[in-house]
């Protein structure tokens, strides 16, 4: 114990190690969740363009959340009315820009509070043929949909859902499986604001681990091999505990680094979402934000699930980065192999077999928690597997099957 505070120590004075945490930290809470909410996602749009855009962030999301009070559930009803009020208030927009020339802020802002964009994709996933495809370049289908033939939301969701499989060529024995999955979705849907949600389940919490992955290989790859670097081999010969004691507190030192810049960011992460966001809407199904997903979750066990995947594949990659640290001498080759683990797959995803492309997702920090608003499966000894049964636990045994490998390398290293 007293060794593995030691190097726990060594590696936290390092200004590496603090340079990386804070970079981190800033770029995930600061830039990442507080600067979004605030400013440069959620801040009220300035004139016609979505680019520029108010410091209001915190009083726009209220106002946002506020304006779907009146929904409450998602039913054909609730729909038609939403179709209704978008619609009424559009005429007004249009009139006050050719009356005045423009538009007044608070016009604006009652649009945007609409959420018009996640509902006309629904629109577009459930009633495929109203769109029109002469308006397609000109308006949205809120504007001109009738809204008394928006009926039957749920049986038109699952059709849209067959239909996807179809076209995905997921039949058979895949097909009947998902849809079992799927049948487990409870209607009618709790309906409030969404965009809040869409974008910590979309992008926020599913990138993190791409992001965090950076920090952790310029960190855990000089854990080993920064003692070759350092010249400090020829002292650590001289120490009276053995080379795998020694070994094994490195690799503790590593895994508690690995949690201790996970939990920092994700607190600060989740504290920015309480203050902005609150809690409501958590209850919402995630079929909101896409409705052609099958997953049986609401959007709070959705986040807990990608926060999940995240710690389990950054404990993976952590093993994953040791290993290369152990087994190089030179820490910046163990820097780029660890990177290369990451960000490779990344680069050629699109230029692989789908095949590949489902192996890389088994790597470490490579899949996207997101996977839970999908239908990707693996086929594994005749049976198939959702790919987020999978994905959240392979990584993770990957990098615990890389530690005694990396504890018999460095050690064999040292005793040369």
């Amino acid at each position: 114990m007293e060794l593995f505070k030691l190097e726990h120590k060594k590696l936290w004075r390092k200004n590496s190690t603090r340079v990386c945490v804070l970079l981190c930290f800033f770029y995930c809470v600061i830039f990442g969740s507080v600067l979004i909410y605030q400013w440069l996602t959620f801040g009220s749009v300035k004139g016609n363009t979505s680019v520029s855009r108010y410091f209001d962030g915190y009083g726009n999301i209220r106002a946002r959340q506020d304006y779907f009070h009146k929904y409450e559930e998602l039913t054909d009803e609730s729909l038609q009315e939403w179709v209704r009020d978008y619609q009424c208030l559009h005429e007004a927009w249009e009139e006050e820009k050719r009356t005045q020339g423009a538009v007044s802020r608070e016009t604006d802002q009652q649009y945007e509070n609409t959420g018009w964009q996640t509902v006309n994709s629904m629109l577009r996933t459930l009633y495929p043929e109203l769109e029109r495809a002469d308006m397609r370049t000109v308006r949205i289908m809120s504007c001109y949909v009738e809204p008394e033939k928006l009926t039957g939301v749920y049986e038109r969701r699952e059709q849209a859902i067959e239909m996807f499989l179809d076209i995905s060529g997921q039949t058979g024995t895949e097909r009947d499986y998902l849809l079992r999955i799927g049948a487990k979705v409870k209607t009618p849907f709790s309906w409030k604001w969404v965009e809040g949600w869409s974008n910590i389940l979309g992008n926020a919490v599913s990138g993190l681990g791409s992001v965090i992955a950076l920090f952790l290989a310029i960190v855990l790859s000089s854990l080993f091999a920064g003692e070759w670097h350092d010249n400090t081999s020829p002292l650590l010969l001289t120490t009276k505990n053995g080379w795998r004691k020694l070994a094994c507190a490195k690799v503790c030192t590593g895994l508690l680094f690995t949690l201790e810049l996970f939990a920092m960011t994700a607190v600060g992460m989740i504290g920015s979402q309480l203050v902005f966001l609150g809690t409501e809407g958590w209850d919402m199904p995630i079929q909101t934000v896409k409705m052609i997903a099958i997953a049986p979750m609401n959007m709070l066990q959705a986040e807990i699930y990608e926060y999940a995947f995240t710690v389990l594949g950054a404990l993976g990659f952590a093993g994953v980065a040791m290993l290369f640290s152990a087994r190089c001498k030179n820490h910046v080759l163990a820097l780029l192999l660890s990177m290369a683990v990451v960000y490779g797959p990344m680069v050629v995803r699109n230029r692989v077999p789908a095949l590949m492309e489902k192996l890389f997702d088994l790597l470490p920090l490579v899949g996207s928690g997101a996977d839970v608003f999908r239908t990707n499966t693996f086929h594994l000894f005749g049976c198939y597997i959702w790919s987020p049964y999978l994905i959240i636990w392979v990584p993770f045994v990957i990098g615990v099957l890389c530690l005694p490998s990396a504890v018999r390398g460095w050690s064999r290293r040292m005793r040369r």
